[in-house]
């Protein structure tokens, strides 16, 4: 049998936010040196095999939000994608892992506004407690005026999304407007309500690694429940240097303020090989404790299809044809 001793839950508590410390965020540096070289090193590591390789790759599962961004998303490919987000994985392979009653699921099923009552409608009927999470706040670019951003947040909720992922305005990081972002952000948090926030940073268009750290901490400080690093539309998305400064800023925040924020790598991560990767990181800087969905989750629409197959291939000792896998 696989090597699981966990099972999925929500995401963790509510970050309360705490006011702007300009001190902190001014007093700010990045070792960028250090930090590339904590990311080669990491990058060079083997990956683990067999019976734990799968338990991971089980695991990660749990964490992805399974995505579908699409101008030409409608009712029925979302309906498609619902039905996989609550079956991840061959049953025959979930049973031959010995894992039946984790009753696998992903993170949660993520939509434009537009899709959210689409999702809920599929879940619901499927008897799923899947969150369905809604990007918001004029994604990808974050550039339309703030009361159209604060509206489509209060719509995505008000149609049933549980999660908002929302983009913050790059240019107030570029230039350094901190507490303008601490305002929108926090602002954010309140049309959210009870649903959760996350907020990608759109790491890619930040310039330089300390602002990466600065637009995380402002970020938390606002109330942020996740931070995020990228929309998956931009040039660059997640790189482990950016995300070892966003992790380090997750740990300072926590160990200030007794807040756990939850992390969110999305664009590019492609590969089981990648999702291990990513939760061997999270591992090695937060703790075991944020390689689970209540405080990581894996931003992607194409990896779940190459887990599926790693599975296949630790259960049956061949890859799957392609028509023997159902298409995430």
């Amino acid at each position: 049998n696989c090597r699981l001793n966990w099972l999925s839950t929500p995401m963790a508590s509510r970050n309360p936010g705490i006011e702007l410390d300009m001190g902190w965020i001014e007093s700010t540096r990045v070792n960028m040196p250090a930090t590339e070289r904590r990311a080669a090193q990491h990058m060079a590591r083997r990956s683990i095999k067999k019976d734990w390789q799968a338990a991971w790759l089980l695991r990660a599962v749990t964490c992805i939000d399974l995505t579908t961004l699409s101008g030409d998303d409608t009712p029925s490919n979302v309906r498609r994608l619902c039905h996989k987000a609550c079956t991840p994985v061959r049953q025959d392979l979930v049973a031959a892992l010995g894992v039946s009653s984790k009753e696998i699921t992903v993170g949660a099923v993520c939509v434009y506004p537009a899709r959210v009552s689409d999702a809920v409608s599929v879940l619901k009927g499927l008897g799923s407690s899947i969150p369905v999470a809604s990007v918001a706040a004029g994604f990808p670019a974050g550039q339309t005026p703030l009361d159209q951003r604060i509206d489509e947040i209060k719509r995505a909720v008000s149609y049933g999304a549980r999660e908002i992922d929302i983009v913050i305005n790059r240019t107030l990081v570029l230039t350094g407007n901190w507490v303008s972002l601490y305002e929108e952000v926090k602002a954010f948090r309140e049309a959210c309500g009870e649903a959760h926030l996350k907020s990608i940073l759109g790491t890619g268009e930040l310039g330089t690694l300390s602002n990466v750290y600065k637009a995380s901490l402002v970020a938390m400080m606002a109330g942020s429940d996740v931070i995020k690093t990228s929309t998956g539309k931009e040039a660059v998305n997640a790189t482990f240097p950016v995300a070892i400064v966003m992790l380090r800023a997750i740990r300072d925040y926590c160990e200030r303020t007794g807040y756990k924020v939850g992390f969110k790598p999305a664009g590019g991560i492609r590969s089981a090989k990648d999702a291990l990767s990513w939760l061997a990181l999270m591992k090695e800087e937060l703790g075991d404790e944020w390689t689970k969905p209540e405080l990581f989750r894996l931003g992607a629409s194409s990896l779940l299809g190459d887990i599926e197959r790693q599975l296949y291939h630790h259960v049956n000792g061949r890859y799957a044809a392609q028509h023997q896998l159902p298409m995430t």
